[in-house]
């Protein structure tokens, strides 16, 4: 939980960043770091690393194997901490606050990015951390294209990809596609700003019509850009007065994608099976389709 690496965070020092980075490291190669692997990129006395070990564990930071030898992993707390410590550093963000948001694969947190200039003010933004492979890391394998093609991979690195890959297409899209903007990411954890409005499935539109066409607008300016969402649904669509935003991007494919039609294709009906469910408009899947793919 967050709560606990915030408590956590304020007492490590940069030999315990130095350690979590040496299993970070360590975890590319070996499900269990060796304690070997981790001193040798430490550089530490072994005494002094198994000291570190043993307080990085009592803070669930941690975990570690004595079969079939010594070993260590970290545990997300971990990975947390360590990306919180580079943007804390990068001034990226100088507080995280509550907990607005949470899935199978990521949760998100209120955070406070600092002025740029000394006399602004503080801007509230939101961090994403990516938990992609926590639970099972062939159902996220199969899933997930980036991870098609990888032998081994930690759900460190299932994590860190899909963050990277949800924060390059969002600078890809933004602003032309109406998206939060990003503005920084590492390892697992993405920082954007926060999304407009309220979120679809949980607010009573008063022209739902209006909605339902700027929601098929920019889905038409997404696929004109040659992106497909893939993941639509009233649950990852913000509205506000003026317009909406569309979030979570990880699962986005290219036009070239094999079944990128039928991706499409979902996308438009879950929205519009929102709007016939919840408004009774009703609207030709097929007829929108064509009308996004011939820019009309």
């Amino acid at each position: 939980m967050i709560a606990n690496v915030i408590r956590t965070f304020k007492k490590l020092d940069n030999k315990d960043f130095r350690v979590l980075t040496g299993i970070e490291l360590g975890m590319k190669n070996f499900e269990w770091v060796p304690v070997e692997e981790v001193q040798k990129f430490t550089k530490y006395p072994y005494g002094a690393l198994q000291n570190k070990f043993r307080l990085l564990m009592k803070d669930n930071l941690v975990i570690r194997t004595i079969l079939p030898y010594e070993g260590y992993q970290i545990y997300f707390d971990g990975y947390d901490a360590l990306a919180l410590n580079t943007l804390v550093k990068r001034g990226t963000i100088s507080a995280i606050g509550d907990e607005i948001g949470v899935g199978k694969e990521s949760v998100v947190y209120e955070a406070i990015k600092e002025p740029e200039l000394a006399m602004g003010k503080m801007t509230p933004v939101i961090i994403k951390f990516h938990r992609e492979g926590r639970t099972s890391f062939t159902q996220v394998k199969r899933i997930r294209e980036h991870l098609a093609d990888k032998e081994h991979f930690s759900w460190i690195y299932a994590a860190r990809l899909s963050a990277k890959r949800e924060y390059e297409i969002m600078e890809m899209l933004y602003p032309e596609v109406s998206i939060p903007k990003p503005i920084d990411h590492n390892r697992h954890a993405l920082v954007m700003a926060i999304a407009k409005g309220s979120l679809l499935a949980k607010t009573r539109l008063l022209k739902p019509e209006w909605f339902l066409h700027e929601i098929i607008s920019q889905i038409r300016m997404t696929y004109s850009l040659g992106v497909i969402h893939a993941d639509l649904s009233e649950y990852n669509i913000f509205v506000y007065e003026c317009g909406v935003q569309f979030i979570d991007w990880p699962q986005y494919v290219n036009l070239d994608h094999p079944q990128a039609d039928e991706l499409l294709k979902r996308d438009v009906f879950n929205v519009l099976a929102f709007f016939k469910r919840k408004y009774g408009i009703e609207m030709d899947v097929d007829d929108v389709v064509s009308g996004i793919k011939d820019g009309i």
